[in-house]
């Protein structure tokens, strides 16, 4: 597991290894190639930032290792996120997924199927551990949903030329920020904050999902160096992102004879569109977008109390805006 990111923060660094250990456990499943696709993705995995977020906001000045419940609780929320990815990539028969291949690439499409469901069953067992009689099981029951309505939107709005940024926002609020914004949430809920700081926390958590995913949108229109996916890979699927969204209405004419083939876009046709997007700034204005939700996160960190939690909150934020650089 890719944990080498937290060693220079020694407030998370010994607790993550420890969920990492966690889901390593939890995974263990007899089937040979089922355990080989789970293996694989966890050993890929990324930086774990949403159990990281959800630790930090159950912490002050202290190193000491997490309570159980919330070692579980940043477990689960690190394997739903897995989890979601996995069934992402079925939907997109995307061929790589953090630089790697795929599960569904890598061992078919019914193994990825049984990966993901599996790990759904691991993320409603540490939740039930976690949770038992308390409030959080139904709001992450809810969030599990707004993850849902996102995917379901981004689905209806394919190829939709005439999607309205409220949509786009609305989509990207479920599938991506709702995770970041609970990891937040309930990590300040089991410090005992108060109801403001909670409330804060959410919103904390909505701002840098939000970021996260209009930054993401940016490097589907780069020059694919060192990325941990293919480019042009939303566009290849009728999803047009923020990059595009902020240049198709206004240049409609230009766009339209590329977009209007929909499925049947050309790798050529493809980096046409890229080209259009790049020559009429939508590259920027999605990331000049994506820097005002960064500065809010930060805007809201700030009213924190002072702190090493807070402080290295808000160096985990500032470091978003190196993911276009």
């Amino acid at each position: 597991m890719k944990l080498n990111f937290w060693q220079q923060y020694p407030l998370v660094k010994d607790d993550l290894q420890i969920v990492n250990q966690l889901i390593a456990k939890k995974i263990e499943v007899n089937d040979p190639k089922l355990k080989s696709a789970l293996l694989q993705m966890a050993n890929n995995g990324g930086k774990y930032l949403r159990p990281a977020l959800l630790l930090l906001f159950s912490k002050e000045n202290s190193t000491t290792i997490a309570d159980e419940r919330l070692l579980k609780l940043a477990a689960s929320i690190e394997v739903l996120h897995t989890a979601t990815l996995i069934h992402d990539d079925i939907i997109d028969d995307s061929p790589k997924r953090r630089g790697q291949v795929s599960i569904q690439s890598a061992f078919g499409k019914d193994i990825a199927v049984y990966a993901g469901d599996l790990l759904f069953t691991v993320f409603f067992d540490l939740i039930a551990d976690a949770l038992y009689a308390s409030p959080y099981l139904k709001v992450n029951a809810q969030m599990m949903r707004q993850i849902l309505n996102g995917e379901i939107g981004q689905m209806n709005a394919r190829f939709d030329t005439e999607q309205s940024f409220l949509t786009y926002l609305r989509n990207i609020n479920g599938k991506t920020a709702a995770i970041f914004s609970l990891a937040c949430q309930e990590g300040a809920y089991f410090s005992e904050a108060d109801r403001r700081q909670v409330a804060l926390a959410k919103r904390i958590g909505q701002n840098i999902g939000l970021s996260f995913q209009m930054l993401d949108d940016i490097l589907d229109y780069s020059d694919g160096k060192n990325l941990n996916k293919p480019v042009m890979e939303d566009l290849a699927t009728g999803v047009y992102s923020l990059p595009l969204l902020m240049v198709l209405q206004e240049h409609k004419a230009e766009l339209m004879p590329y977009l209007a083939k929909k499925e049947q876009m050309t790798a050529a046709d493809m980096e046409a569109v890229k080209q259009l997007v790049l020559k009429y700034g939508g590259g920027t204005k999605a990331k000049a977008l994506a820097e005002k939700f960064i500065q809010k996160a930060l805007d809201q960190t700030s009213q924190l109390p002072a702190s090493q939690k807070r402080d290295l909150l808000e160096k985990l934020i500032k470091r978003l805006l190196k993911k276009t650089n």
